[in-house]
């Protein structure tokens, strides 16, 4: 669970129940993360509203700093909980490209090794 989440509201009254909502929903986003970044994770997030003529806008933005980067994304819907949602499931497809670049994938060697000492048993034959 990320710990250390700011949460501002930008003309936006914060609530109890937004308050909960936001750091269950951020704060699950540590399972995407390399293990070694998540103990240096931090997160912070913007809530806005946005008065509009027809009526109210909702917008959220989360900014995420990992090791050797920033993760940023932003959406505004009428509602405030589903433009939590949206933002979440942006940053969680950043994170998983973050992991796959960072993190060394050394699962194939087997493969190749297996086939190399298959090859030389071939040569001795």
């Amino acid at each position: 669970m990320i710990t250390s989440i700011e949460i501002t509201g930008i003309k936006y009254d914060l609530d109890d129940t937004t308050t909960k909502y936001v750091t269950k929903k951020i704060g699950r986003l540590d399972r995407y993360l390399p293990r070694r970044a998540r103990g240096s994770v931090s997160a912070e997030v913007k809530l806005k509203q946005v008065n509009l003529d027809h009526g109210n806008k909702y917008e959220v933005e989360v900014m995420l700093s990992v090791p050797d980067k920033i993760i940023t994304a932003k959406d505004s819907t009428v509602n405030m909980l589903a433009a939590v949602d949206i933002v979440e499931a942006k940053i969680a497809t950043q994170l998983r490209k973050y992991k796959q670049a960072t993190v060394l994938h050394v699962g194939g060697r087997k493969i190749l090794s297996r086939f190399k000492r298959s090859y030389e048993r071939e040569l001795q034959d």
